[in-house]
Order: C-alpha cells, then sequence, then structure tokens
C-alpha cells in the first residue's frame, strides 16, 4: 500500500512559497515628504528675495520720474496736473504681478508634486522679494532729502523726486496674490490626478489556501 501522493492542485507543506508582494498603496505619487517640501520652499523664498533686487531695479528703470524745482525758498511739482505718481506706483505692481505669475511657472514646472509647503514659500517670498525690491528703488533712485538736493541744484533748477509708492499695501500684496493664483490654476489644469479608487478593502485580504 502506498502512501497518498499530494493532489496537484494542492501546494505540498515542505514547499517554501514567497508571500506576494501588497500592491503600491494609493496615493504614492512620488510627491515628496514634508522635510523635502520644506527644503523646496526655503529655497524658493531665497530665490525670491535674490529677485526682489532685481525688480527693484528694473522699478527704477522704468518708473516715471517726478520733477521738482525750487524758487529758493519751497519746493514746487513742475508739472502739477501729472500723472507720474500713479505711474510710479503702477509700473511697480505691473513688475510684482509679472515676478509672481513667472515665480509660480517655474515652481510649477520645477516642483510639479509641490504641496502647501511651497504655497506658502511663494507668498512669503513674495513679500520679501517685494520689499527688498521697494527698498533697492529707493535706496538707489534719486535723493530722499527733497530739501538738501533742491539746495544743491540751486533755484529754478528742475530735479527728480525721490521714489515712494504711494498705494504700498497693494504693491506689496501683488507678487504674492499674483503667485498663488498662477500656481493654484497651473495645479487644477496641469497637476497630478489622484489615483481612482480600487474596488473592495484596501489592503486586500490575503488569499486562503484551497483544503
Amino acid at each position: 500500500m502506498t502512501a497518498p501522493l499530494t493532489p496537484p492542485h494542492q501546494p505540498s507543506p515542505h514547499d517554501h512559497h514567497r508571500p506576494e508582494p501588497l500592491p503600491e498603496p494609493p496615493g504614492s505619487d512620488g510627491a515628496p515628504g514634508t522635510a523635502a517640501e520644506l527644503r523646496q520652499s526655503a529655497v524658493v523664498v531665497a530665490v525670491s528675495v535674490v529677485a526682489g533686487a532685481v525688480l527693484g531695479l528694473l522699478w527704477l528703470w522704468l518708473a516715471p520720474r517726478i520733477q521738482l524745482f525750487s524758487d529758493g525758498k519751497a519746493v514746487f511739482l513742475k508739472d502739477s496736473e501729472g500723472e507720474s505718481a500713479i505711474g510710479t506706483d503702477g509700473t511697480f505692481v505691473l513688475l510684482a504681478l509679472g515676478f509672481g505669475a513667472l515665480a509660480a511657472l517655474l515652481v510649477f514646472l520645477i516642483h510639479r508634486h509641490g504641496g502647501i509647503a511651497l504655497v506658502l514659500g511663494l507668498a512669503a517670498g513674495g513679500v520679501l522679494g517685494s520689499l527688498l525690491g521697494w527698498g533697492v528703488g529707493v535706496w538707489l533712485g534719486p535723493e530722499r532729502n527733497v530739501v538738501a538736493h533742491a539746495k544743491a541744484v540751486g533755484p529754478d533748477v528742475t530735479f527728480d523726486a525721490p521714489l515712494r509708492l504711494d498705494m504700498w499695501a497693494a504693491a506689496m500684496l501683488a507678487w504674492p496674490i499674483a503667485a498663488m493664483v498662477v500656481h493654484l490654476a497651473l495645479t487644477a489644469l496641469f497637476g497630478p490626478r489622484d489615483p481612482e479608487p480600487e474596488d473592495g478593502p484596501w489592503p486586500p485580504e490575503p488569499k486562503s489556501a484551497t483544503p
């Protein structure tokens, strides 16, 4: 009498089977971890601050000048009906909007899986860059002491007024608002999509051996 053989459809108890690897859990789409996002956000802030100096130089170059003159006793506007002051603010705001949109585009192209840390980095970098750009333009621009400048050039001589921002609050927010809006739009249109949920429980239940 021979011992019963193992049916061909059942595994032998002496065989060693490797467990089947579980599928990759949903949502792991290559997005960076929290530490990596914080490092990326710090880089975005640093680059934005450097770009703020470029913003200040462009503002100094492109902004219209306000002409002043002195009669020896007081300082007057050469063109009292001019719109140079509005043009100075408008130039800064337009430049800041462009810098914000460009920053958002670059961040999206480099870090397509960026999260909330990158968005906050764009906002903080935009504010800091705008503040630095404002400071650079004012510091490198015409003399800020109007009275001393008028005395130096003499009476009836036209000179440039210092750069200033009358709508400074709106100017400081133009860059971060543009950056966040553009980044949100790019993420909504071209960002990675979440995987479709699979049917059944997760993780999948292990298959039981047929008796």
